[in-house]
C-alpha cells in the first residue's frame, strides 16, 4: 500500500450509488433474457433471492472491511495469494474489453440501424471504433470528471426505462397484450440451464466501485449503503422492462440481439406509426411523425446507456488489474497511474486495443452476421467474467477465518455460518453459469445442440435441430480462454522477475577503511564519499 497509486478521494456516497446503477443495469441483455419467455422472468426472481441478495451482502462486508484500491484483487490476494489473484485479475479485466468490443458494440450498432440509417461493414467498423475509443477516453480522465459520466449514464437509463414502461402501458391499453401467457411462466429444467448464465451476468458488478476504494471519501460506510440502494434499483430496472417485453411482443419474435429494440420500436407507434406486412413475410414497423422523434430520442438514450455501462466497467476492472501489476502480478509500467489524472492510462489503452481486436475478429469470423457476432462475443464475455467470480466469491468465508482481527463495519448476518452460506450460494451459481456457458445444452434432455446460441443452430418448426455449428462455437470460446490464461502466466512471470530484481539485496557495505575524506563542509564537519560498491 505504501508503494501503491497516489489517488484523490473524490467519490462520494451518491457517486458510488450511481456508479453501481450504471454497472448493474446493463440493457444489452434484456432481449436475451426475454427471449426465454415467461420462465426467464421467473428465474430472474429466483436468482434475485438466492444469488443477488447473498452477493450484495458479500460485497458489502468485503468492500467495507478491505477498502483498498484494487478491490477484488486485494480480496483474492489475501485469501489465495498473489499468484492466484494475479491470474484471476486478468480474466476479470479482459472480459470487459471483450464485452465492450463485442456484444455492447453490436447492440449499439443494431439500435442505430433500426432507428436511423443502415450501416455497411465499413460504417459498422467506424461506429464501433468511435464507441470503443470514446469509452477508453472517458476512462482515462480523472474519477472526479468520470463521476459525471456515470451520473449521466444512470439518469439516461432510468429515464429511458420510465419512458419505455409508460409507453408499454399506453400500447397495452390501446391494443391489448399479445405476448407470453400464464402457462409460459412455468419454470423448466432446460430453461434453467439456458437462462442462468445470462441472469448471472446481469446481476454481477457490486464489487466494481471497490476497485476504486482508495478514491472513495468514506468506503467503510458508503459501500454497504450504496450496495443496498443499487440492489433494489437493479431488480426493478431489470424486472419491469423484461415483463413489458414479454407482455407486448410474441415470444417467437423476441431475439437476443433485438428483443428490447424491437419492442421499443413497436410500442412507439402509439405516438405515430403503423405495422405493415413485409414482402418476405412477417411485419415491418414504420414510425412516423412524433413516433419517429420519440424513437430517435429513445435510441440515443439507449446508446448512451450502453456506452456508460462499458465506461464504468472499464474504469473499475482496469484499476483492479493495474493494482495487480503494481503488486507484482504484471509489469509495473502497465499498472502505473498517470499523475495528472490519477488513472491507469496504460491499462486503459490496452483495453481499447483488446476491444478493437475483438470487434474486428468477430466481424471476420462471423462474416458480418450480427446475430452470430452478438451471441459469440456475449457468451465469451460472460464466461470469462464468470470464471473470475469462482475465485472472488469464496473470499468472504476465507477472510472471515484468516483475517479475524480486521474491523468489519458491516457483517453478513449469521456469523461464520452466514458467511459460509453466502459463499456457497454465490459460488454455486457461478459454477452453474460457467458450465452452461462453456457447453450449452449441458444436462439438457434431448439434443444438446438445440441450446446453442442463436446464429449457431437452425431449428425447425418443432424445435428440432436441422443444422448446428457446435465446433465453431466451442472454438470461439475455448481458444480465447486458453490465450487469456497464457497471457496471465506471462504477465505474472514478468511481475515476478521485476519483484525479484527489486528485492535482491545489495552487497555488504564498504569497509570503514574504504571511506576517504572528501572535503570540509561549511558547518565544519567532514563529509565522506563511499568507494564504488559492486551490485550483483
Amino acid at each position: 500500500m505504501e508503494d501503491g497509486p497516489k489517488v484523490e478521494r473524490s467519490l462520494s456516497r451518491r457517486d458510488v450509488v450511481l456508479f453501481l446503477v450504471c454497472t448493474l443495469v446493463g440493457l444489452d441483455t434484456l432481449g436475451s433474457v426475454a427471449a426465454h419467455g415467461g420462465e426467464g422472468f421467473v428465474w430472474l426472481l429466483v436468482m434475485a433471492a438466492t444469488f443477488f441478495v447473498p452477493y450484495a451482502l458479500t460485497v458489502a462486508e468485503l468492500g467495507a472491511a478491505f477498502p483498498q484500491e484494487g478491490g477484488a484483487y486485494v480480496w483474492t490476494k489475501l485469501a489465495f495469494g498473489r499468484s492466484v489473484a494475479a491470474l484471476n485479475a486478468v480474466f476479470y479485466w479482459i472480459s470487459n474489453p471483450i464485452w465492450l468490443g463485442g456484444a455492447l458494440t453490436i447492440t449499439a450498432i443494431t439500435t442505430f440501424e433500426t432507428f436511423f440509417v443502415p450501416l455497411g461493414l465499413v460504417g459498422k467498423c467506424v461506429f464501433g471504433l468511435a464507441l470503443v475509443w470514446g469509452s477508453v477516453a472517458s476512462a482515462v480522465v480523472s474519477l472526479r470528471v468520470g463521476a459525471w459520466i456515470t451520473r449521466c449514464g444512470a439518469v439516461a437509463r432510468v429515464a429511458l426505462l420510465v419512458l419505455f414502461t409508460g409507453t408499454v402501458a399506453i400500447y397495452a391499453a390501446r391494443h391489448g397484450v399479445h405476448g407470453a401467457r400464464l402457462p409460459q411462466f412455468s419454470p423448466t429444467y432446460d430453461g434453467f440451464f439456458a437462462v442462468v448464465p445470462l441472469l448471472f451476468f446481469n446481476f454481477v458488478g457490486f464489487e466494481l466501485p471497490s476497485a476504486a476504494g482508495g478514491e472513495m471519501v468514506d468506503p467503510r460506510r458508503d459501500v454497504p449503503f450504496a450496495v443496498a440502494r443499487a440492489a433494489i434499483a437493479a431488480v426493478v430496472c431489470y424486472g419491469v422492462p423484461i415483463l413489458a417485453i414479454l407482455l407486448v411482443l410474441p415470444t417467437e419474435r423476441i431475439t437476443g440481439l433485438k428483443g428490447f429494440v424491437d419492442t421499443m420500436q413497436l410500442v412507439f407507434t402509439v405516438y405515430g406509426g403503423h405495422v405493415q406486412p413485409a414482402a418476405g413475410g412477417g411485419e415491418i414497423v414504420v414510425l412516423e411523425g412524433a413516433g419517429r422523434v420519440m424513437g430517435a430520442v429513445a435510441a440515443i438514450g439507449f446508446i448512451v446507456a450502453l456506452a456508460t455501462s462499458g465506461i464504468t466497467w472499464i474504469m473499475g476492472a482496469d484499476r483492479s488489474q493495474a493494482v495487480a501489476c503494481l503488486d507484482g502480478g504484471g509489469p509495473r509500467w502497465l499498472g502505473s497511474f498517470e499523475n495528472r489524472w490519477g488513472t491507469p492510462v496504460a491499462l486503459n489503452v490496452a483495453s481499447g486495443i483488446v476491444a478493437t481486436l475483438v470487434m474486428l475478429a468477430a466481424f471476420a469470423v462471423t462474416g458480418g452476421d450480427s446475430e452470430k457476432f452478438f451471441a459469440a462475443s456475449l457468451n465469451l464475455g460472460i464466461s470469462t467474467t464468470t470464471l473470475s467470480y469462482l475465485v472472488i466469491f469464496p473470499t468472504l468465508f476465507l477472510l472471515r477465518r484468516k483475517s479475524r482481527d480486521v474491523a468489519r463495519p458491516y457483517r453478513v448476518p449469521g456469523g461464520d455460518v452466514g458467511a459460509f452460506v453466502a459463499s456457497v450460494l454465490t459460488t454455486g451459481w457461478a459454477c452453474f453459469a460457467a458450465i452452461g456457458l462453456l457447453w450449452p445444452g449441458f444436462g439438457r434432455r434431448g439434443d444438446p445442440d438445440a441450446a446453442l446460441p442463436s446464429g449457431f443452430v437452425t431449428l425447425d418448426a418443432h424445435g428440432m435441430v436441422v443444422a448446428s455449428e457446435r465446433a465453431l462455437f466451442e472454438l470461439t470460446q475455448i481458444v480465447p480462454l486458453v490465450i487469456f490464461l497464457a497471457l496471465g502466466v506471462l504477465l505474472l512471470a514478468r511481475g515476478r522477475r521485476e519483484r525479484a530484481l527489486k528485492e535482491r539485496p545489495v552487497s555488504a557495505p564498504a569497509r570503514a577503511s574504504s571511506l576517504r575524506p572528501s572535503r570540509r563542509s561549511s558547518e565544519g564537519c567532514i563529509s565522506v564519499r563511499p568507494a564504488r560498491l559492486s551490485v550483483p
